[in-house]
């Protein structure tokens, strides 16, 4: 694995799926470079894929210029401003700009199928999605160099599904050469966008599965100390509903955060399994210190100390149900400063400065939540 910080830690940046919310994510790099945190290691999901490619395939000096260039031409079709600021209107805006994406694609991205799906051929890619991704390809070939990606930047790990097995796959840059087709397989939701083809198997969006590769990089983290930055598009916490369209978003919310905290109280509970069982290994005999059993429960754990910033996401007034398909340039550059003002606000906070590098088990950091 490469290193690229000069610290006891290495630092991995794992970026959950969520559309147009994913400027928060660029915001949030924007934030941890700014405070020399360069990841070496970026696992994403769908547009959490996008991201981590567009960091990961170019140098240092380059990757905020990239991220810009990439969100600004998303949002470059809805780059006018509400005409009236009041919260009524914005929502309003909101919803039609959403509409507007629905009916005319976004730049670079996506665009509407035209005939629609029902009028093509039986078994094409044609008409199994309603938009066309080709836009994604020449976007991802222009601001990655994947050259650069699979020789020289952090290590990758993008997640997508398969689509007759069912079963989760990871395209990792440590075992394989990335290219285009697996950023585009772990953003293909369907039936929006069509299964992406890799060596005769077809994938689709891994947010299918889990939304957030938290546990795949968990489960494959090595020994030395690791420093996790979590960035979340939805947060599994949230007010009650009061009418369909809150229950709408209430519903995505809980099933796109994909279980985050369970997945760190299970690795929490391993660890402390982990540790019971090298204590008992201190109470046996010699004889039966070396047992298979029991090197099953030392085992049961990740073998590393991690400490784990959580940097959630979380609902923003003018945000209504089509919040990760509302790719207005209002709303990208407000996602952008949120992730830029909340990742600054968790690395000052003084449990973060105060921790302990190293410290045996896993640490859990979730610095903006609502006192």
């Amino acid at each position: 694995m490469r290193v690229s910080n000069n610290s006891p830690e290495q630092n991995a940046l794992v970026l959950q799926g969520g559309g147009a919310l994913g400027a928060y994510q660029a915001g949030a790099y924007e934030a941890l470079a700014g405070s020399h945190h360069q990841p070496d290691w970026i696992a994403g999901i769908s547009i959490g894929a996008i991201n981590a490619a567009i960091i990961a395939g170019n140098p240092v000096e380059s990757r905020l210029d990239r991220l810009n260039v990439f969100w600004e031409q998303a949002s470059s079709a809805l780059s006018f401003d509400p005409w009236l600021d009041t919260p009524g209107f914005r929502n309003a805006f909101t919803e039609l700009a959403a509409a507007s994406v629905m009916a005319w694609g976004v730049p670079g991205f996506f665009n509407p199928r035209f005939p629609t799906p029902a009028f093509m051929p039986y078994g094409s890619a044609e008409a199994q999605s309603y938009y066309d991704t080709l836009p994604l390809k020449a976007t991802l070939e222009a601001l990655v160099d994947f050259d650069f990606l699979n020789s020289t930047g952090p290590r990758l790990s993008v997640g997508a599904v398969d689509v007759e097995t069912g079963n989760f796959t990871y395209f990792d840059s440590k075992t394989m050469r990335i290219g285009p087709e697996h950023i585009m397989a772990s953003g293909a939701l369907p039936p929006g966008f069509p299964a992406v083809e890799i060596e005769g198997r077809e994938y689709w969006d891994g947010g299918l599965v889990s939304n957030t590769p938290l546990q795949y990089v968990m489960e494959n983290c090595g020994t030395g100390p690791l420093c996790i930055f979590q960035v979340d598009l939805f947060s599994a916490r949230g007010a009650r509903p009061g009418n369909l369209v809150e229950v709408s978003q209430r519903d995505k919310d809980i099933r796109y955060s994909s279980r985050t905290r369970l997945t760190t109280d299970r690795f929490r509970k391993m660890y402390e399994i982990g540790a019971a069982a090298n204590r008992l290994r201190e109470k046996l005999p010699r004889e039966l210190q070396g047992d298979a059993d029991l090197q099953s429960l030392l085992n049961a754990g990740p073998q590393c100390p991690v400490a784990l910033m959580h940097l959630i996401h979380r609902k923003e007034e003018f945000e209504g149900q089509s919040k990760d398909y509302e790719f207005s340039r209002i709303s990208m550059k407000q996602h952008w400063v949120a992730g830029i003002n909340d990742t600054t606000k968790s690395l000052n906070h003084r449990l973060w400065k105060n921790r302990k590098l190293g410290d045996v088990g896993l640490q859990v950091f979730d610095l903006t939540a609502a006192e």
